[in-house]
C-alpha cells in the first residue's frame, strides 16, 4: 500500500492523525500525546523526528490531540473512535500497542485498565505511574514546603488557584529570591528532598557524585525552577478545573517522616549546617503549619482518571524511565510495580531504566529497542531478555538513532540496573473505598 497520512476530527471534536508506512509491519502504535495543542491543531505535524523513525521501522501511528493539561478523561473517551477510524481507513492491525511519554505515560497505563480488549500491549515512557491522586499529592507536598518556609505571609496559592499566570509569577519570584541566599537554597533542597527529586538535571552532563552536595543542590533547584514551579503553581489550576475542586491534601502528613524516607535525606543536613539553619526547627514549622484538605468530589474524579488497580487485562506492559528524572520521578515506576505485584500480575510487567538526567530523555534507539522487546512479548507470549546488557547491545545496533528527541543531544545506549526508592505517599486502589 502507499504511505498514508490522514487528519480528521473525532466525535468529541479532537483532531486526530493516522500515518501508515510502506511497508507496514501490521502493528499500530496508539500514540498518547502529553502536551496540549491549540484548538484545531493535529496532535503532531509531518516529519516529527521520533515518529518519523518509528514509521521507518514499519509501525503505523494513530493519535488524537488534546487542548488541556492532564487530558486523561478526553484521551480515554477518544481512543475507541480513533481505532474505528483506523480500521475503516486502513485495516484492523494485527497488534495495537499503546505508548506515550510523561502524562502520555499515565494515559497509556490508564488505557490498559480502561480498554484492554482493544490493545495488545503498552509502553509507558517516563509516566506518572503512581496514579493521579498520588502524583498531585506529591506536588502539593513540594509546594507546601516551599511556600511555608520561603513565603509564609505572601506566598502563592497552593490550591483553588484563581489566576494561574499571576500565581506562577508569585511562585517564581519566591524561588528566585531563595536561590540568592544560603538559607533559601537549603530550604529549596529540603523541598526537593521531600519530593524525592534526584540531584541530576542535564542529560548531557555526568551524574554528580553522591556526596557532591553543591552540584546536586544546583540540579535539584533547576528542577524546581523549570519546569516544577510552573507545574505546581500554575498547571494545577487546569486539574482543579477538570476535577471540580482541589483533589490533593496534606492533612496528617508528617514531613519529618517523608524526609527520613527520601533519596536526598543525607544531603539536607549539611546544607542546613552550612546555612546556619536549624533543620529541626523548620520541620517543626512544617508540622505546625495549617494543612490542606481535599474536595471529595475532586478526589473521586482523579480516582477515575486514574488510580491504578494492578489489573492489566492480560496485557504485557514494559515501563521505561530515566533514573535522573526530577519532574516525573522514577519512583513512579516502582509504585506501579508495587500495585501490579499486589494484584498478582508480576509476570505481565517489566521495567527498564536508562542512566541519564532529564525528563523523557530517551534516544530513538532506546525507544525502538523497548518497542522491540514488547513486540516480541506480544508476538511470542514470552519476555525476551530485558537485562541492561541485552538492551544496550540491541540499541547499539541502531548507531544512527542516538539522538535524544527532547534535546537533540547524542548519547550512547544507557540502560542500567536500577531500583528507585518507594514513592513518598502511595495512593492506588488499596487506598480507595473500592480497594479498602
Amino acid at each position: 500500500m502507499e504511505p498514508l497520512r490522514r487528519e480528521g476530527e473525532l466525535p468529541s471534536g479532537s483532531r486526530y492523525v493516522i500515518e501508515v508506512p510502506d511497508p507496514w509491519n501490521g502493528i499500530l502504535l496508539l500514540c498518547c500525546r502529553p502536551l496540549p495543542q491549540q484548538p484545531g491543531e493535529p496532535p503532531w505535524g509531518p516529519g516529527e523526528p521520533l515518529l518519523s523513525d518509528l514509521l521507518q521501522e514499519g509501525f503505523a501511528l494513530a493519535g488524537s490531540a488534546n487542548t488541556i493539561f492532564w487530558p486523561l478523561q478526553r484521551c480515554f473517551a477518544d481512543q475507541a473512535p480513533l481505532l474505528e477510524e483506523f480500521d475503516a481507513a486502513v485495516a484492523r492491525p494485527s497488534h495495537t500497542i499503546a505508548w506515550g511519554p510523561s502524562i502520555g505515560g499515565i494515559m497509556t497505563a490508564g488505557l490498559v485498565q480502561v480498554m484492554p480488549e482493544r490493545l495488545s500491549g503498552a509502553l509507558p515512557l517516563c509516566g506518572n505511574l503512581a496514579g493521579a491522586v498520588a502524583v498531585h499529592n506529591r506536588e502539593l507536598d513540594i509546594a507546601f514546603v516551599l511556600s511555608t518556609l520561603l513565603a509564609p505571609d505572601n506566598g502563592p496559592q497552593l490550591v483553588h488557584i484563581r489566576d494561574p499566570e499571576a500565581n506562577y509569577a508569585v511562585a517564581d519570584a519566591m524561588v528566585q529570591r531563595a536561590k540568592r541566599s544560603p538559607e533559601g537554597r537549603a530550604r529549596l533542597g529540603l523541598a526537593a528532598a521531600i519530593g524525592n527529586i534526584p540531584g541530576w538535571y542535564d542529560p548531557g552532563s555526568p551524574e554528580p557524585a553522591p556526596d557532591d552536595v553543591d552540584a546536586r543542590l544546583h540540579n535539584q533547584v533547576a528542577w524546581l525552577d523549570e519546569p516544577g514551579c510552573f507545574v505546581y503553581f500554575a498547571a494545577r489550576a487546569q486539574v482543579e478545573l477538570q476535577s471540580g475542586g482541589n483533589p490533593s491534601w496534606n492533612a496528617g502528613v508528617d514531613y519529618r517522616e517523608l524526609l527520613a524516607g527520601s533519596i536526598g535525606r543525607d544531603l539536607v543536613e549539611p546544607r542546613y549546617e552550612r546555612a546556619g539553619l536549624d533543620l529541626s526547627g523548620d520541620l517543626a514549622t512544617l508540622a505546625g503549619a495549617p494543612r490542606v484538605d481535599a474536595d471529595p468530589q475532586a478526589v473521586a474524579y482523579l480516582e477515575r482518571h486514574i488510580v491504578f488497580t494492578g489489573q492489566l487485562g492480560g496485557l504485557p506492559v514494559l515501563a521505561l524511565h530515566t533514573d535522573g528524572d526530577g519532574l516525573v520521578t522514577p519512583d513512579n515506576s516502582r509504585a506501579y510495580a508495587d500495585v501490579v505485584g499486589w494484584a498478582g500480575n508480576d509476570d505481565l510487567l517489566r521495567r527498564a531504566y536508562v542512566h541519564r538526567g532529564g525528563h523523557c530523555t530517551f534516544t530513538t534507539a532506546e525507544v525502538i529497542t523497548a518497542l522491540g522487546v514488547l513486540t516480541r512479548r506480544v508476538e511470542t507470549g514470552s519476555w525476551p531478555n530485558v537485562d541492561p546488557g541485552s538492551l544496550n547491545a540491541a540499541a547499539a545496533d541502531l548507531p544512527g538513532k542516538r539522538t535524544i528527541s527532547r534535546t537533540d543531544q547524542v548519547a550512547d545506549p544507557g540502560f542500567v540496573d536500577f531500583e528507585p526508592g518507594p514513592f513518598p505517599r502511595r495512593y492506588d486502589v488499596r487506598e480507595t473505598s473500592a480497594g479498602g
